[in-house]
């Protein structure tokens, strides 16, 4: 073991001269750790090392981890996006599996440091989450495990639904200050001589938030508008609401980003081995490797493949332009590596699809739409490239979650939540969806609304905390 492990360390010298000097890389530094499957796929359950501590992350891991001793599913590898970087290898890799991990690795982690949509990303996450950590085991000690758990479920049930655009988004103010003041106090009333002072402040301090919580919609940033705006919640609510929120936050452009992630390092890790001086047994397990990593998946879309796909296609185009596009884009021959860093600077996956998948590729990887047919069988229904193309970026916006604002903070005059469905093609999920609003509920403290469309009529579902009803 310390004679692989001495030899992998040469190997990794020399992955990172080539990496880096002859292929223009520029990753963080990388700390690489080599454990066993436990660890591994405790890590891939967490996603970050030194989590808080909940259920599900529990049962992602015994998923997982009976996944890989059955043999049907294996992580080579786990990467944290920080800086330094931190690498997980499994101690069951062979050396060439190793090998290329490392390669693989180094790719991701020159997307962190460089595309700009990780841009705005904490790289001190792996610091925070472990404050998390310590921050809700103290208030387990507090208020009692049982009751942070269920306030934890609450939570996570909407974790999805932030707005990947909050570090640009200016946060809108009152247009009118005056307005505002207006706002903070009630009309004069005949019965206000009943009231104390204290009360009348009480009640123009709830008069003020609501009128707040109004002025800032719609708002999709629902557990941003929950956390600033919930009539109930007690202050260590809000703080376990806020570390959610940003711990989200710190995943979105993992999310806005996995082809293009992916298809990256799948490229730099396929040109680095080539660059290796691998002995002649072990070409033959990495071609095996890589083919594993870079080919289509029966059912669906293996982003790996596709990115990768995509990424060679951009490079050959920009390197052999045709005459007409010297002509039109003055594109000259020989710009495919620029172009690709170009590419991996600038995009996320939806604008790599729309700008770069081609009617060529999308013959060439053989793409195209399927539904459900009368709910008996799944039948092709569009194989025009536009079309695909247009499903796949409809796919990959608000990351394939359904897209819900708050249109109303004070509905009915009562402090009610209005939600609204944004609906772009996909019906909710009405059992999945009830059984939210009644999460939401307890995160507000009053009665939720749901608007939606069924087979384009409205429809709009209500809790009040005791039963749902329809209209």
């Amino acid at each position: 073991m310390d004679k692989e492990v001495r030899e992998l360390e040469k190997a990794l010298e020399r992955i990172w001269d080539i990496a880096t000097n002859k292929f223009g890389l520029d990753p963080y530094p990388v700390r690489f750790e080599i454990v066993p499957s436990t660890v591994m796929y405790e890590i891939g359950s967490y996603a970050l090392p030194g989590r808080y501590s909940h259920w599900s992350f529990g049962k992602a891991y015994h998923k997982m981890k009976t996944m890989y001793d059955l043999g049907l599913s294996k992580i080579y590898e786990v990467v944290i996006n920080s800086n330094p970087s931190y690498a997980f290898l499994l101690d069951t890799n062979s050396l060439l599996q190793n090998k290329l991990v490392i390669a693989h690795v180094l790719g991701h982690v020159d997307f962190f440091k460089n595309n700009a949509w990780f841009g705005p990303t904490n790289r001190r996450m792996l610091d925070d989450a472990q404050t998390h950590a310590t921050r809700l085991s103290e208030y387990e000690f507090k208020y009692g495990r049982k009751v942070v758990e269920e306030f934890l479920d609450a939570v996570l049930s909407i974790e999805e639904h932030i707005d990947p655009n909050f570090f640009i988004k200016k946060r809108r103010a009152p247009k009118d200050p005056q307005e505002t003041t207006s706002k903070k106090t009630s009309p004069n009333s005949r019965y206000d001589d009943l009231l104390s002072s204290s009360e009348r402040k009480a009640a123009e301090e709830k008069l003020e938030a609501a009128s707040l919580a109004q002025s800032e919609l719609p708002e999709k940033d629902l557990v941003w508008y929950l956390m600033q705006h919930s009539p109930i919640l007690k202050p260590w609510q809000r703080d376990v609401m806020s570390m959610i929120h940003d711990e989200m936050l710190y995943f979105v452009p993992q999310m806005q980003t996995k082809i293009m992630n992916e298809g990256w390092a799948s490229i730099w890790h396929s040109r680095i081995m080539r660059e290796l001086d691998l002995p002649d047994n072990d070409h033959l397990e990495f071609a095996e490797l890589h083919s594993g990593v870079v080919s289509p998946h029966r059912g669906q879309l293996n982003p790996y493949y596709l990115g990768y796909k995509i990424l060679e296609d951009i490079e050959q185009r920009w390197d052999n332009p045709t005459k007409e596009e010297q002509e039109r884009f003055g594109r000259q021959p020989g710009q495919g590596r620029a172009k690709l860093f170009e590419v991996r600077e600038m995009d996320n996956d939806i604008s790599f699809l729309r700008n770069y998948l081609t009617e060529d590729l999308c013959e060439e990887l053989d793409l195209f739409v399927y539904e459900l047919v009368d709910e008996e069988e799944w039948t092709i229904s569009e194989k025009r490239w536009e079309r695909v193309r247009d499903q796949l970026v409809a796919n990959m916006t608000n990351f394939s979650f359904p897209y819900i604002e708050v249109a109303d903070g004070d509905y009915n005059r009562n402090m009610e939540l209005y939600l609204r469905h944004r609906h772009e093609g996909a019906d909710l999920d009405m059992k999945y969806a009830r059984k939210v609003l009644e999460y939401v509920f307890k995160l507000w403290g009053r009665p939720v609304h749901l608007e939606t469309k069924v087979e384009d009529d409205t429809l709009v579902l209500h809790y009040n905390g005791e039963e749902h009803t329809e209209s």
